[in-house]
């Protein structure tokens, strides 16, 4: 870790699926060296920290590094995610990330990695391990894949009170007890939340026995309009229903109702209104389940865990000693206020565009690697926020109409889009003559002008 032999062109900050993303886009648009610092012992990110049974809620295919697929592209013809492309499991993921740095990253020689270490700002890091610091000589830029970092209930404490000799543990854990709880109450209303009452009837646990408190209800994205290849048609049908919706729609209200009603969006209660939307899909399967815990509180947030009974924002509801409190409940992605992606030595990965992550982190890399001025690399790829409430989705899909339209115009960008296996809708002029994507490419361009022209009104209302 000698500092005359730390000399990079890129220092990437974090080996998660952004820092991954990101540098195999350099490596594969350019000649840069890159230098990879994480504190975690392996490449991955937060997967090496996520429950056991978690999975994608997109089609593998989507997810990863351009050049390395995950995933064999295979339906599934079991379980709730039964007729749908593959959805990767943690292990799978971890092994991926690992298989992309040993076998594709480090034998090329441009890439070195230093996980256990961690960032100390001024191009320095330190060893969590032998206290080592290392100090770079950067060429050409910072990337920081941290700026959005949020929490996962795995590393964050409950964001409540718990009284001493309260069983309540973090969402994974659920998976390694070693006796059968009397009950289990579900703290959290997003895809945590989801991911662990669905493991637990899966495993026979009567529906009875789970009470699930859901300080917000959440609308989901319906997982059948998001697949690849030969479901892709009902991808781009997916598309036009969300451009006709909005051209037709009175307010946004309506939008959303339109959307409930055509099945593109998914609420677990229809009967709730909905507050809280954070992009994720589910399909009709997992719903079919969801719908069996009857149980539901919505009193708010949690303050408190004690013995007997639970506090929350607006009343309290019994408990037991011989219940199990899963705490699903951590902040999830941050929230900073927005910066320049490209600035002068310095990279700050944000979202781009409405769609999937690793396409984003990817365009970053392709747009770093081709267009010199980083001016016009912000034009292009200007960032958003994450969705977190209803109005996010309006804000992010308007705000990708618009930057998509530019980046169509840039020929490398352009190009890369329509080649990238990480691009959900690259592959679709295979299909152009699929009934469902004729149907829906007149839909598309009868109606784009009045959706574009509506979410500006709505945005600026």
């Amino acid at each position: 870790m000698a500092a005359e032999d730390l000399e990079t062109d890129y220092l990437v900050i974090g080996a998660g699926a952004a820092g991954m993303a990101i540098t195999d886009a350099l490596l594969s648009h350019s000649d840069a060296t890159i230098t990879l610092i994480d504190r975690r012992h392996a490449p991955g990110g937060h997967w090496l920290d996520a429950y056991p049974f978690v999975r994608l809620h997109q089609p593998s295919s989507f997810y990863g590094v351009c050049s390395v697929p995950l995933g064999v592209n295979a339906l599934d013809s079991r379980g709730t995610n039964a007729g749908y492309y593959e959805l990767a499991g943690v292990d799978e993921i971890r092994a991926y990330y690992a298989h992309v740095m040993q076998r594709h990253f480090l034998p090329s020689g441009r890439v070195r990695y230093f996980p256990n270490c961690d960032h100390l700002g001024e191009h320095r890091f330190v060893s969590r391990l032998s206290g080592q610091v290392g100090q770079v000589r950067v060429r050409r830029k910072l990337i920081d894949t941290t700026y959005l970092e949020g929490q996962v209930p795995a590393t964050a404490p409950p964001p409540f009170e718990v009284e001493a000799g309260v069983r309540c543990l973090p969402a994974g854990e659920v998976a390694r007890l070693r006796e059968r709880a009397e009950r289990y109450v579900i703290v959290g209303a997003g895809k945590t939340a989801l991911d662990t009452c669905v493991w637990l009837l899966e495993r026979g646990v009567s529906p009875d026995a789970i009470r699930w408190i859901r300080p917000r209800e959440a609308r989901w994205l319906n997982r059948h309009y998001h697949q690849p290849h030969s479901l892709l048609p009902d991808f781009y049908r997916g598309l036009a229903l969300q451009i006709e919706a909005m051209a037709l729609a009175s307010d946004v209200d309506d939008l959303f109702a339109r959307l409930d009603s055509a099945g593109f969006f998914l609420r677990i209660d229809p009967g709730v209104s909905s507050s809280m939307f954070r992009g994720g899909l589910v399909g009709e399967g997992e719903l079919t389940l969801l719908r069996q815990v009857q149980d539901v509180v919505r009193l708010g947030h949690v303050r408190r865990i004690g013995r007997r009974e639970i506090v929350l924002d607006d009343g309290r509801v019994p408990t037991s000693e011989d219940t199990v409190h899963l705490h699903c409940a951590a902040q999830g992605l941050a929230a900073p206020p927005l910066r320049p992606i490209f600035e002068p030595g310095r990279i700050t990965v944000q979202p781009t565009v409405w769609g999937f992550a690793c396409q984003q982190f990817a365009m970053i890399g392709v747009a770093e690697a081709t267009i010199p001025d980083d001016a016009e690399k912000n034009r292009l790829c200007p960032p958003i926020r994450w969705w977190n409430h209803n109005r996010d989705y309006l804000t992010a899909f308007f705000a990708s109409m618009v930057s998509e339209r530019a980046r169509a115009a840039h020929p490398a960008l352009a190009s890369w889009s329509r080649q990238t296996r990480l691009n959900p809708l690259g592959a679709i002029g295979q299909y152009q003559d699929d009934p469902v994507v004729v149907q829906s490419r007149e839909i598309i361009k009868r109606h784009g002008a009045a959706a574009a022209g509506k979410l500006a009104a709505w945005l600026k209302g």
